[in-house]
């Protein structure tokens, strides 16, 4: 296994300073998020736009508790063993929120669960059928889990109904190893987005890509053609940022990426083929720029198709 090393890095660059959060709707939406008991990783993951998403009233929700049966070495989340406990009101729960929110485009990720028989995919079904039941206009994007890439538990939250669904390779092969769980393969990934085109070959696919780890320019390409390969529709690419102190030691930053950088993936992404590519420093896999530019795709598509389907709750 190649660990990238330690870098000389003094300080962070003008490029990935941010505001801290102050806007009247990022308070008051971390205020009904609270009362609810809800979980969003916009506050999970440390997200660097979080003032902005939650100001323009926008925000991720994760699914089914705070604590992943997961430890991958870049990410903010507790990890430990939730013993099978969920909240089954949870998905009545994320409906009011958006409701109140007034979203016509969430995104739903969640916590990995190995402790459940079906890894949780039966819960995120249910939270997208419920939100399709309320409002059949409203456009979801589910981040999910590998799913250990079986193709039924995919093929549940597919035939719930989301327009989007996203599952993230986070890196490059080589690194994958250094930065995932060791159960979160690069390989396992790429198949639970090709199911996703198999079971559904007009369902939209998408992933994301952090920078900064010591990944080497051909290997982005790789992956890239990996992406592609397995019918991948869009791809975001976003600077790795140590949430914490604990992060920066067990697994630093190799490097700041240059802006320039970015916009020389997404070149080459577009030239692949991909139908979006978001590419910036402060980018992440649920940026706001991509679900504007998907909520038009969708809304064209509907049009087109001149019905809306209906989701009855599983």
């Amino acid at each position: 296994m190649e660990v990238s090393q330690t870098p000389k890095i003094t300080k962070r660059p003008d490029w990935l300073k941010v505001r801290v959060p102050s806007s009247k709707n990022y308070h008051d939406i971390r205020g009904m998020l609270k009362d609810l008991n809800l979980v969003t990783v916009c506050q999970e993951a440390l997200c660097p736009n979080i003032d902005e998403c939650w100001g323009g009233g926008t925000a991720t929700f994760m699914l089914m508790g705070d604590t992943c049966t997961r430890a991958c070495r870049f990410c903010a989340v507790k990890t430990g063993n939730p013993k099978g406990e969920l909240d089954h009101e949870e998905p009545r729960k994320v409906g009011h929120a958006i409701s109140q929110m007034k979203l016509d485009y969430v995104v739903l990720t969640s916590v990995d669960r190995d402790d459940l028989e079906d890894l949780g995919s039966g819960h995120f079904a249910e939270t997208i059928a419920t939100i399709k039941k309320h409002n059949p206009k409203m456009i979801v994007e589910c981040l999910t889990p590998d799913f250990n890439s079986q193709k039924e538990f995919i093929k549940k939250v597919i035939d719930s109904g989301p327009e989007v669904f996203a599952h993230n390779i986070e890196t490059v092969e080589r690194l994958t190893p250094t930065v995932r769980d060791r159960r979160s393969q690069y390989r396992p990934s790429l198949e639970t987005l090709r199911l996703a085109k198999e079971i559904k070959p007009s369902q939209y696919t998408k992933t994301s890509i952090m920078l900064g780890l010591g990944e080497r320019d051909g290997e982005v390409i790789q992956s890239l053609h990996d992406l592609r390969e397995v019918g991948c529709d869009v791809v975001t690419f976003g600077q790795y940022l140590a949430p914490t102190a604990r992060h920066k030691k067990f697994l630093p930053i190799v490097e700041y990426v240059k802006p320039e950088k970015f916009e020389m993936f997404k070149e080459e992404a577009e030239k692949l083929g991909f139908m979006y590519v978001a590419s910036g420093p402060l980018v992440r896999s649920s940026y706001k720029a991509g679900e504007y530019f998907m909520k038009g795709v969708i809304e064209n598509d509907r049009i087109k198709d001149k019905t809306l389907k209906t989701y009855p709750v599983q």
